[in-house]
């Protein structure tokens, strides 16, 4: 049997997880690859971070399961091709049963301020463009090549911020919000297809990207303090959720922006003294 012909016929399900090598990318990596998942992954390190990505494939191979990683801005319609190209060359048609988006990289900036620093029309598109329209591409691009096909599961990263407001927030909750939209979008069109798409809605929870966001360590406190679980969620807590509904029984689920919290957001601030 040729390489081709053992890709073609090995029917082990793929991942692909955008955003792989921290956070809720990090953490989806690693669970579904102990649900007996291959995984690809995408990510952009400079040369510091790469050793920790050397430890997440480690860790990824350890259970037994393929690796390979991408070290390529998965917002370049360029590098996303060739990412793509490459994937056809070692997964069969159909393989890949799951794409994890998890892009956290926009421009925290205020649309107006007293000292000018305000956002500009670029940073607004690159902000939109990565953390939400770049779903789109992907999922066209993994569909269009047929590694994508019926029984695949799209799950995209979102927050409260897709509907409130903080300072400096507004880039990231326009594309917050358009990344909802678009799962609702892609839910539509792909239901012919046997794709579902949903949107995951994490509570706060300490990731790098928070911790760039200013009074990260404020929110942290408060979302701990109201969660009925008492304690922040991790990462692990709503990855675990994606794997489970990856499985074939969730083919009439589509379209929908899940909470997956803990139940912090259904929960008010506590008064004084509560």
């Amino acid at each position: 049997m040729n390489e081709r012909e053992a890709r073609v016929t090995d029917s082990t399900p793929g991942a692909l997880i955008l955003g792989a090598s921290s956070g809720f990318g990090e953490a989806g990596a690693l669970a579904f690859a102990n649900a007996g998942y291959d995984i690809y992954g995408v990510h952009l390190d400079r040369r510091a971070g790469l050793q920790h990505v050397e430890e997440i494939k480690a860790q990824i191979e350890s259970t037994g399961r393929r690796a390979t990683f991408f070290n390529a801005n998965a917002a370049a319609a360029e590098k996303r091709d060739a990412v793509l190209d490459q994937i056809s060359e070692i997964a069969a048609p159909g393989s890949v049963r799951v794409l994890m988006h998890s892009l956290a990289f926009g421009t925290l900036l205020p649309f107006l301020a007293d000292d000018g620093k305000t956002l500009s029309p670029e940073q607004m598109n690159m902000t939109l463009d990565v953390m939400a329209h770049s779903l789109v591409y992907w999922t066209q691009g993994l569909v269009g090549r047929g590694l994508m096909a019926d029984g695949g599961r799209v799950f995209a990263m979102t927050s409260s911020g897709g509907d409130r407001v903080i300072p400096t927030y507004g880039a990231v909750s326009a594309a917050k919000a358009a990344l909802e939209s678009h799962c609702r979008q892609l839910g539509l069109e792909l239901a012919t297809k046997g794709i579902t798409v949903n949107a995951i809605r994490a509570g706060v929870t300490d990731t790098p990207a928070l911790q760039k966001i200013p009074g990260a360590k404020h929110m942290i406190a408060e979302a701990a303090g109201q969660n009925p679980h008492g304690r922040l969620g991790t990462p692990a807590d709503v990855v675990q959720c994606m794997v489970a509904l990856a499985v074939p029984e969730t083919y009439w689920m589509t379209g929908n922006t899940i909470r997956v919290d803990g139940g912090e957001d259904f929960v008010g601030s506590r008064p004084p003294g509560a």
